[in-house]
């Protein structure tokens, strides 16, 4: 039976979802697992083709999307743009020039390497980030090193 045809009970709808889930489910478990799902690419062609469906429906205007297929306006509404001040952006790049310049380097060095030698151990972060900012490491600093340890994610582009 077709669920959107209205011919459903809702416990055979919820019936239904939870068979497919669990289908779904069962082939990212026969993949290897989500991570395994992950690495082959599988889980980033599931999103690329839900993306393209979801696409496919609005253009065929089976899914409405207001304001794009369906009830768009004629007058052309301007989206305010946030500017920041230059002056503002140069006060903050001095305060953080200052911090640094004040900061006890010995304190902020152990601050980072704990960061990172916890995140090489598998130990909790939370801790050592906190010790890290406590001794004015900045979110741009703490992040670098977490990038050294745990590498940029690359998404991968399937066909």
């Amino acid at each position: 039976m077709d669920p959107l045809a209205g011919s459903y009970s809702s416990e055979a709808l919820t019936n239904d979802i939870e068979e497919r889930a669990n289908r779904y489910l069962q082939k990212i478990h026969d993949l290897g697992g989500a991570l395994r799902a992950i690495e082959l690419g599988y889980i980033q062609q599931e999103i690329q083709n839900a993306a393209y469906d979801f696409q496919q429906a609005v253009d065929r205007l089976e899914t409405v999307v207001v304001g794009v297929n369906r009830f768009q306006t004629e007058e052309e509404k301007s989206v305010p743009v946030l500017r920041i001040d230059e002056a503002l952006e140069r006060r903050q790049v001095e305060r953080v020039r200052a911090v640094r310049a004040k900061r006890d380097k010995g304190a902020w060095e152990a601050g980072m390497r704990n960061v990172e030698e916890a995140a090489r151990s598998g130990e909790n972060l939370m801790p050592r980030i906190i010790e890290a900012v406590e001794n004015y490491g900045t979110v741009g600093e703490i992040s670098d090193t977490l990038r050294r340890v745990f590498g940029e994610y690359q998404e991968t582009v399937v066909f």
